[in-house]
């Protein structure tokens, strides 16, 4: 079971977003802080248990982040990734990587 923080994990540094991801949340009507709040509290979305434990690694050693959710538009998936220095976040679509 994935434990959710009420205090922020890490700092997400300087917040980009792709057009493509930027076009597919103004079409399901969702704004990106949904995902950040949720990237930085420890939510991950729809990640295998493998990556899971990944990011549970990557909190304690300083690594690359990643979280995966699916917009309110059902079958556009988005991706935020926190960099490993904690410099930037970015919100993109899985095909945009």
């Amino acid at each position: 079971m994935q434990q959710i923080s009420k205090s922020p994990l890490f700092p997400l540094g300087q917040v980009v977003a792709t057009p493509g991801a930027l076009a597919a949340l103004e079409k399901a009507g969702q704004q990106p802080l949904e995902f950040l709040a949720r990237h930085v509290h420890g939510d991950w979305g729809d990640l295998c248990d493998e990556d899971r434990n990944e990011n549970r690694l990557s909190l304690e050693h300083g690594f690359r982040l990643l979280s995966s959710y699916h917009t309110c538009a059902g079958d556009t998936k988005v991706w935020v990734i926190t960099e490993a220095d904690r410099s930037v976040t970015t919100i993109l679509l899985p095909e945009e990587y």
